[in-house]
């Protein structure tokens, strides 16, 4: 099953990322620093699929696009926090990473395991049954996640209008699971 990854209020993007690791755009080597300093054992612990489920304010701090490149190349499906820094956010949604409006995040444990739908924004700690309901991302902001980010949407359609058909549903593959229910291992 996912995992719930609990975060405090004002978590920034230097907690996320710190500075000295920002000098490769390589996912991997990003990846691997991704909460380095406030979470040590993030990167060994962290798996596929695995939710973050934050306080505040979360991505406060500098206009970095590579505190959302790390949080998906350490393989976080999602964020759910009750708000987001401006930049933060918007670079999630550009970058494909679904982040989720949820006014009261508590009752979730550290390392719970979790039940994830971001098209419905529902998370459900399996363990104790508490749901926490989050604002759905906007459908936009989906189409978006499903493409794995604005310019793959843009690489498939020419546009950020353009229709997704079902050969398009079909060659999104990958990424298209993002926008699925998912229990991951």
């Amino acid at each position: 099953m996912a995992r719930a990854w609990r975060f405090g209020d004002s978590v920034n993007t230097d907690q996320i990322i710190p500075g000295r690791y920002n000098v490769t755009t390589d996912p991997a080597d990003l990846g691997r620093a991704c909460f380095i300093e406030l979470r040590p054992e993030f990167h060994e612990r962290v798996a596929p699929g695995d939710v973050i489920v934050a306080g505040s304010d979360f991505g406060c701090g500098s206009s970095r696009e590579h505190a959302v490149i790390a949080i998906q190349a350490a393989g976080i499906a999602a964020v759910i926090a009750p708000s987001y820094g401006r930049i933060f956010y918007r670079n999630a949604i550009n970058r494909g990473l679904p982040v989720l409006e949820c006014p009261d995040c508590t009752g979730v444990e550290d390392q719970a395991e979790i039940h994830f739908d971001p098209s419905q924004g529902t998370l459900r700690d399996l363990g104790t049954g508490r749901v926490l309901r989050a604002r759905p991302l906007p459908e936009f902001a989906q189409r978006i996640a499903r493409h794995g980010g604005v310019l793959e949407l843009v690489r498939a359609h020419g546009s950020l209008r353009g229709e997704c058909g079902p050969l398009c549903a079909q060659n999104v593959g990958t990424q298209a699971t993002q926008g699925e229910s998912q229990s991951v291992h």
